[in-house]
């Protein structure tokens, strides 16, 4: 299967619950709900999981344009912090693209807005891109 026709088939539960909203080439879409559970000492989202939301948008976003046989993986995520989660802000979506897409790498970026396109958080990556079977066993 292509990334794409991967990520449209997966069905795993999900460390953070997150609703697939859209997927396309080269562009994904999730829905998230803060919880408590998720939060820091300070009464906040960690940011630590606000990481991983945007991370999985871009990885995703990257294998959604992968071939059969085709794998990726991270090598460099920033991530930039806006403005506190907190159960307050409602439901948020996470958004993930692709911006450069070579034979070795690509640049992916994402960002976590609410319902009125407010930013939370925008966050980036680049990903070595290689073949599966290249892989050690």
């Amino acid at each position: 299967m292509t990334g794409l026709e991967q990520l449209r088939a997966a069905t795993a539960p999900r460390l953070v619950p997150m609703e697939p909203v859209r997927a396309e080439r080269g562009v994904v879409v999730f829905g998230y709900m803060p919880q408590e559970r998720e939060y820091n000492p300070m009464g906040t989202v960690h940011g630590g999981v606000v990481t991983m939301l945007l991370d999985t948008a871009m990885g995703s976003a990257v294998q959604s344009t992968l071939e059969p046989g085709a794998s990726f993986t991270t090598v460099e995520l920033k991530t930039s912090f806006v403005r506190p989660v907190t159960v307050d802000a409602g439901p948020l979506r996470v958004e993930g693209q692709v911006m450069h897409s070579g034979r070795r790498s690509a640049l992916s970026e994402a960002k976590l807005v609410d319902a009125e396109g407010r930013l939370f958080a925008y966050a980036t990556c680049t990903c070595m891109l290689f073949r599966a079977d290249t892989l050690a066993a």
